[in-house]
Formats: structure tokens, C-alpha cells, sequence
């Protein structure tokens, strides 16, 4: 019988991720700080708690997807979190994409309360979420590790183990996003360059989608930015921003120059002055790009 589950934060990745859960078989609590978000989740079964720390069973799993540092320890360190709710045997699974500084922290806290933390930042959109084709990068005690396999593959394609280190799994979620980054400024200059020069982007696109570069995120985002699309808000700007200045972060601790993680930066930051906060980071890259060489 699959163990009951705690789940804080339902948002666009954190609820297809409990959906799944639900699926395979684990009975869920779960809160959200909007209540009606749970909605969907509690006609399929799972109950819902008044309070984050009212997820947690003694010795059991809790997993949070949150927005950045500031959220995932609001539900952590406060007297009587969910954490200490937890105990002697407790799991935390924290899915949520912070900076590597947090995590560590987290983990000597939860230390005092001898639960584990397990970091498991997830690759993959809201729908690749729903379809259960997120990449998984993990990290944390191996016991514990051991003890959630099952569980992290019940919502990805495919889990990849980074060691004991709480923040490692969360450096290469950073490294990750950085290069996702950069292939969304690159494709669009390059299909603003031949846009300019009267060569259809979709082409150019399905091209190098097929040939040189035929990887999901060449593809996927390379139609997106060809096809000029605004779509909703898989990833918010907002987000992507935080992300980028978490890898900044890191790589001036690590004293590691990025160059191309400031420029960016910059373009997220550019962004964000005109208003395009909650827009999808992929449309307002491409169209800072467009905009730059006075394309529509």
C-alpha cells in the first residue's frame, strides 16, 4: 500500500505533479495558500489541510514545489513547521528550483529534527508535468534517496543522482536553465537574421531542428520562436529572472565568470521594465530580439 504524501504549493507545475501522484496510487494531503487550486486534486481524492504543517505525517514524505528561496523556507523554519511535524524518519522532497546556498541551509536544519531533505528540481513545462516527462535531478542522503525512488518516477521520464550534496541537484537545475536560456536568445538572433533577409524563421527552424541541432529544446522552443507565437505562461519571465540571478549567484561564489548568463540577464531585465513580468520567458526573449532589429 503506497504510503500517504503531504504536498505544499499547487501552482502550474505543482499540481499536474500531485495529479500524478494521485494516479499512481498514493493517498495525498495537500495545501495550497489558494485553496481553490486544490480543487481538482480533491475531487480525485486527495484531502485537503488547513495549514502547510497539517500535510505531515510522523516519519513520512512531504514534497513542495515553490517559487524560490523565500517561499520554500516561509513553510520550513517557522516554529512548528511541517518539518518538525515530520521527525525522526521524515522526508522532505523539495522539488522547487532555489539557489544551492538555500538548500544546504535547509538541510542542516532539518538535521536538527532528523528529517531528511532530498533535492529533486524538475526539467520540463506544465504540460511535459501532466504527461509525466519531467527530468529529475536529485540529490541528499543515499538511504533517503532510496527510500523516494519510487516515488520521484511516478512523476518524470527519468531521474538523474548528483550525490549527498543538498545544493548539487540544484546547480545543475541552474546550469540547465541557463543554457535553455541561451538557446532562446540564440534561436531567436538567428532567426531574426534570417527573417531579415527574407527567409522564412519556420524553415530555418525545421531545418536545424532535424539536422544540427534535433534535441527537444532546439525543437520545441526553436517552432515556438519561428511561429511568433505568444502562448501562455509556462514559464514566467518573473521566474526565468530568478533563475538567472541564482546562477549569477552561484557563479560568483564559485568565482566563475558567465558572460553569457549576464547578457540574459539583461534581456530578462529589459523585460520586466516593459511590463512582460508574467508573460512566458520564451516570448519575451524573442521578442526583445525582434524588437532589437526592428522586426514586428
Amino acid at each position: 500500500m503506497p504510503e500517504t504524501l503531504g504536498f505544499i504549493g499547487l501552482g502550474n507545475m505543482g499540481e499536474p505533479i500531485a495529479a500524478n501522484l494521485i494516479q499512481a496510487g498514493h493517498p495525498l494531503r495537500v495545501y495550497n495558500r489558494t485553496a481553490s487550486k486544490a480543487a481538482a486534486l480533491i475531487a480525485n481524492g486527495a484531502v485537503a489541510a488547513s495549514t502547510a504543517a497539517d500535510v505531515a505525517q510522523t516519519g513520512g514524505i512531504v514534497l513542495t514545489m515553490l517559487s524560490d528561496d523565500r517561499a520554500v523556507e516561509e513553510v520550513c523554519l517557522p516554529a512548528g513547521s511541517f518539518v518538525e511535524r515530520l521527525g525522526a524518519g521524515g522526508i522532505h522532497i523539495s522539488l522547487s528550483t532555489i539557489s544551492p546556498a538555500a538548500a544546504r541551509r535547509l538541510a542542516d536544519h532539518h538535521r536538527k529534527f532528523q528529517v531528511e531533505y532530498v533535492a529533486a528540481p524538475v526539467f520540463g513545462r506544465p504540460d511535459a508535468a501532466a504527461a509525466r516527462r519531467l527530468w529529475v535531478c536529485i540529490s541528499g542522503a543515499a538511504e533517503a534517496k532510496r527510500r523516494v525512488q519510487t516515488i520521484i518516477a511516478s512523476i518524470g521520464q527519468g531521474t538523474f543522482d548528483f550525490g549527498d550534496d543538498a545544493g548539487a541537484a540544484n546547480i545543475v537545475k541552474l546550469c540547465g536553465n541557463f543554457l535553455i536560456a541561451s538557446a532562446i536568445e540564440s534561436l531567436a538572433e538567428a532567426f531574426g537574421l534570417a527573417q531579415k533577409n527574407g527567409i522564412d524563421p519556420k524553415s530555418v527552424a525545421e531545418m536545424f531542428g532535424s539536422t544540427l541541432f534535433a534535441c527537444p529544446v532546439y525543437q520545441g522552443y526553436g517552432m515556438r520562436i519561428a511561429e511568433q507565437k505568444s502562448e501562455s505562461a509556462g514559464f514566467r519571465l518573473v521566474l526565468a529572472l530568478k533563475d538567472i540571478n541564482l546562477a549569477l549567484q552561484a557563479a560568483a561564489a564559485s568565482s566563475m565568470p558567465m558572460p553569457f548568463a549576464s547578457m540574459v540577464r539583461d534581456r530578462c531585465v529589459s523585460g520586466m521594465a516593459k511590463g512582460r513580468e508574467n508573460m512566458d520567458w520564451t516570448t519575451v526573449i524573442a521578442r526583445g530580439v525582434a524588437e532589437d532589429a526592428g522586426l514586428k
